[in-house]
């Protein structure tokens, strides 16, 4: 039930034989993502359970899921890179039936994100979930 966008990544991680290249292009995702209003950096869509700071503003447009994302932390600006592309784009009632956490197994994540990160993960995909269904209803 990916997007067409995550299956690319998907398939573009299978290249990348080590983690450290995954990890790289996971970073330069989160560099290349358009930056998040500070406006809409306030305590309402904080992200409480990451490590870092950690925002996502959610919002339907045009029908569709979508969401702006932004966090201190270079990898985890690419993890909301990484979710953007998983959910955005798709009806809510949609985006709230996306198995995350199986999505993102594919390319190696839980293994290779230290118990913090991978908290702060589970904590954003909720948030996600959450909104979605939210406004599916």
């Amino acid at each position: 039930m990916a997007t067409e966008a995550f299956e690319a990544i998907v398939e573009d991680f299978e290249f990348l034989e080590d983690w450290e290249d995954r990890y790289r292009m996971v970073i330069e995702m989160g560099k290349d993502m358009a930056p998040m209003d500070d406006a809409l950096k306030v305590p309402a869509t904080k992200v409480d359970g990451c490590a870092s700071q950690v925002w996502i503003h959610p919002e339907v447009k045009e029908g569709r899921f979508d969401f702006q994302g932004d966090s201190d932390a270079m990898i985890v600006r690419g993890l909301i890179a990484l979710l953007h592309t998983l959910y955005s784009g798709l009806p809510p009632a949609e985006a709230a039936q996306v198995d995350a956490k199986a999505e993102l197994t594919r390319l190696g994540l839980e293994e290779n994100l230290s118990s913090q990160r991978s908290n702060g993960l589970r904590a954003m995909i909720q948030r996600l979930k959450e909104s979605s269904a939210a406004a599916a209803a």
